[in-house]
């Protein structure tokens, strides 16, 4: 076993995180907290999973759920297209698999939603299998202790991340070197302020050794992030909300959202013949996404009663409408009424 390694595996047992709620030997625990945890931080998660793991505690029932139900446990956790493939990808395990989560590289590589790095996360820490990993924390960890230059979102740096990753396996405890490997980048090895005093294995890290951890891993170029604007419609009549669900495509796909309109003339025709009681601007908030920042004027309009006949919209009490699966800003401003 190389010395990193070593050092690695010493350090996640006596400094590493310890009892997480799906740190178990089930491979449907450690697949839902491995998609999860996807740009998202563990004390975020951890709520989530403990939510979603007692209304689905077993595979099968996660694909008896409907869409509906599975995405109103993961609202407000962002990239809701990992909920709807998570679905999707228990619903084939059931069918292909009875139920019980494959154990093969390949197989768990054909699921929806489900990459190279996660793959090989759930053979590693479900099945003890010699796989490597290479996310976020992993290619920070890896760039500044070999001392790799280039951003990793560069195919060819990628390319040479995995290669190391896959040279550096140790060939026995390779749950607890993964295990950590990630524990390192999240509270060691971070992006800023990394804790080199206490890296196990700082005498060994070129970053560390040359004066350039501050630059490793070297960051991609940004590009401008695009800004959008759109209202948002709060109608209320007799202290009911309406709401739309959009198709299953796209950021928001099946979730509840309130009418949303780039052009003013939009949401006019939209509303025209309504008897408006009260019509009120309220502050303009920004919601970010991962490749665009939306700017969001909510306009709440109270009505006297409710129109017939509104385009794919239900009427919904404001309490029933926060259980189900809405996304972040319109919980935000449903909270706010």
């Amino acid at each position: 076993m190389s010395s990193f390694a070593a050092s690695l595996i010493a350090w996640q047992r006596c400094h590493g995180r310890h009892g997480l709620p799906w740190q178990v030997a089930d491979a449907y625990f450690v697949w839902l907290s491995e998609v999860m945890l996807q740009q998202t931080q563990v004390a975020t998660v951890i709520p989530y999973f403990e939510r979603f793991v007692a209304s689905f505690p077993t595979i099968a029932a996660l694909a008896c759920a409907s869409e509906e139900q599975v995405l109103a446990h993961w609202s407000g956790l962002g990239y809701y297209a990992r909920g709807r493939n998570l679905h999707r990808a228990a619903q084939i395990v059931v069918d292909l698999h009875g139920g019980a989560f494959p154990s093969q590289f390949e197989q768990i590589l054909e699921l929806p939603g489900i990459g190279r790095s996660t793959a090989a996360a759930i053979c590693a820490l479900a099945y003890q299998q010699r796989r490597a990993i290479l996310d976020g924390n992993v290619k920070r960890v890896l760039a500044r202790y070999c001392g790799i230059s280039g951003s990793p979102a560069i195919k060819s740096v990628e390319l040479l991340l995995w290669e190391l990753a896959e040279s550096m396996l140790p060939q026995s405890d390779v749950d607890c070197y993964t295990q950590a490997l990630m524990d390192m980048g999240a509270t060691l090895c971070t992006r800023s302020k990394p804790k080199c005093a206490l890296c196990p294995v700082q005498s060994d890290c070129v970053a560390h050794q040359t004066g350039r951890v501050a630059e490793l891993p070297t960051p991609r170029v940004r590009r401008a992030v695009p800004e959008r604007r759109s209202t948002f419609l709060l109608v209320m009549a007799g202290g009911d909300i309406l709401l739309e669900k959009r198709g299953s495509a796209g950021i928001w796909g099946g979730l509840w959202c309130l009418p949303q309109f780039d052009e003013e003339e939009e949401w006019l025709e939209y509303s025209q013949g309504w008897k408006v009681d009260e019509q009120i601007t309220l502050p303009v908030f920004t919601h970010t996404f991962t490749h665009f920042k939306l700017h969001i004027t909510p306009l709440l309009l109270t009505l006297a009663h409710k129109p017939p006949g509104v385009r794919q919209a239900v009427w919904m009490d404001v309490d029933d409408a926060l259980a189900a699966a809405i996304p972040t800003p319109v919980r935000r401003l449903l909270e706010g009424l």
